[in-house]
């Protein structure tokens, strides 16, 4: 069985749920469009302006900390700049974030929605050019091996919804943990090419459950207990520009 490209997800706004795609352009060392590109800073994280540089995670709600997260759905409008947020799939904020009302309407909600968890008033903020709000520093893309979700749902004893890992590629076709092979390799999808850097070691993020809000597991633990390390897929940056879409072949350069 040839490896393909089974999902391509995106995360609009950090820590909540993923957008699925179905075909994307990639852009040398870039991530994938509007992935991560928004975040909401804590109310006691120091930022000024509408932008901001990279910060580790703990500045940002997060789902390693903030679970409630899991229950909202963002819907991003790349043509207008609108951000909708879903919970139990109906809208309960909306606001075009090139418009400084807008933003204040999203982040209105998040201030009501997560109340002291946001550490005072929460501000919705962009990553500034040249930049990425995502937990790794560079624009990266993660891939996330069907195969090693399936294996280790047999270690924890139960299914593990491949969202806990938040990957923008879920990849069939490869042997359980095979990914970590691909370190230092060179991937060909579509007409793009990817280079994976590194292995991706797991936080408690993964141990919320998307579909309920609720931490039932411990992923890192069972990690460590099952095969010796934390890490669940791989991260890879693009190094040839082109189109991917759901069902391409993957091949080893």
């Amino acid at each position: 069985m040839p490896m393909t490209l089974r999902d391509i997800c995106r995360y609009p706004v950090k820590g909540l749920s993923p957008e699925r795609l179905k075909s994307v352009e990639l852009t040398v060392d870039r991530m994938i469009p509007h992935d991560r590109h928004y975040a909401m800073a804590l109310g006691s994280t120091p930022v000024s302006g509408a932008f901001a540089e990279w910060m580790p995670k703990s500045s940002f709600l997060c789902l390693m900390r903030n679970e409630k997260l899991a229950q909202l759905e963002p819907q991003f409008d790349e043509a207008t700049q609108t951000l909708t947020i879903l919970r139990n799939g109906h809208p309960v904020a909306r606001g075009q974030l090139s418009q400084k009302i807008g933003r204040t309407m999203i982040e209105d909600f998040f201030a009501a929605f997560m109340k002291d968890e946001a550490r005072g008033r929460p501000k919705l903020v962009e990553a500034a050019p040249g930049h990425v709000l995502s937990d790794h520093k560079n624009p990266v893309i993660s891939i996330i091996n069907s195969n090693s979700l399936a294996d280790m749902a047999r270690v924890v004893g139960t299914d593990i919804n491949v969202q806990r890992f938040r990957g923008n590629f879920l990849i069939d076709g490869i042997e359980a943990w095979q990914e970590f092979e691909l370190c230092g390799k060179r991937l060909g999808i579509g007409n793009a090419t990817l280079e994976v850097t590194k292995r991706i070691d797991r936080c408690a993020a993964t141990n919320v459950n998307p579909l309920t809000a609720e931490r039932d597991l411990n992923i890192p633990k069972d990690l460590q207990r099952g095969y010796g390390h934390i890490d669940c897929g791989v991260y890879a940056r693009v190094v040839k520009d082109g189109t991917v879409k759901v069902g391409d072949t993957i091949s080893i350069l």
